[in-house]
């Protein structure tokens, strides 16, 4: 009993909980039950509702925007990773006029909401440099900013979390800084970080959609566009309901990407781990028998 962090519930605490927790599965029953119920009693699921996705062109039309929404989260997912790392190795810097410019920036970038940033580059910027660049910059250039600028914190955090010892080894064995940081301690942390890495990718993604208020044709737009169509009883919720299942499934596929990396990377991290010690081993039975 001494080395548990709480006591275990007794008889009545086990009841109490299951009797909680019945409740609160009941009333969040309730609760989405009403929500249907209204649905289907304004006409949400109705056939009319959902006639408009039925339309070749319709459905072209979301094809389409699922690709831009694709494209414009791989141009940021690249885009973050890289700004993130350069940002954290020199925020990493022992010379304190690198590392401090790097710092402001990241808290900078990092502070500034996504749809703030959206907006000035596509509407703030142009005007006072006088071009004009599409949505797809501005969405881009608003996501690798704030993710990267996120992201440079989960490497800095990651690289310090190692031993010292790592360090220190690299710099016995002669390697310079750039070395030790690029052999030594960039695989070990990437390995541990991994998972928050795909997190916030997963954030990036779902970003996308605040590209709508820059008139970005990506998903939301255009569910927002189908929504708003008077003559097919103006779908809002049909089409807000697709826009959420093609969110959630590109979503769960980008975290089964992950998963199967993450998973590969593990493997091969032991069969070299086996090779290195099968190795080892030969050398010590060929010292012995010399």
């Amino acid at each position: 009993m001494s080395s548990v962090l709480y006591d275990a519930p007794g008889p009545k605490a086990r009841t109490r909980h299951l009797v909680l927790g019945i409740v609160g599965t009941l009333v969040i029953l309730a609760i989405l039950g009403f929500i249907v119920w209204r649905f289907a009693q304004t006409g949400q699921f109705s056939a009319a509702k959902w006639k408009i996705f039925t339309f070749p062109l319709v459905q072209q039309t979301i094809l389409n925007a699922i690709g831009a929404t694709l494209s414009a989260f791989a141009v940021a997912a690249v885009g973050s990773l890289v700004l993130g790392m350069a940002l954290a190795i020199g925020r990493l810097s022992d010379r304190p006029w690198v590392s401090r410019p790097f710092h402001w920036f990241t808290e900078l970038f990092r502070a500034i909401p996504v749809l703030i940033l959206m907006m000035m580059i596509y509407y703030g910027l142009p005007p006072l440099f006088g071009v004009n660049w599409p949505p797809f910059v501005a969405v881009a250039i608003a996501l690798i900013l704030y993710n990267g600028s996120v992201l440079a914190e989960v490497f800095r955090a990651g690289i310090e979390a190692l031993p010292k010892g790592q360090r220190e080894a690299g710099y016995a064995i002669g390697l310079r800084k750039s070395q030790v940081m690029q052999s030594i301690l960039l695989p070990q942390a990437v390995r541990s970080m991994l998972p928050v890495i795909i997190s916030q990718l997963v954030v990036t993604l779902k970003d996308t959609a605040l590209g709508f208020i820059v008139t970005y044709n990506e998903i939301l737009f255009q569910a927002k566009y189908f929504g708003s169509q008077a003559q097919y009883g103006s779908p809002i919720v049909p089409a807000a309901i697709v826009a959420g299942v093609l969110y959630v499934g590109m979503c769960l596929i980008l975290s089964g990407l992950a998963k199967f990396a993450e998973s590969r990377l593990r493997r091969s991290q032991r069969v070299s781990g086996a090779r290195k010690g099968t190795a080892m081993a030969a050398a010590q039975d060929a010292a012995a028998q010399i």
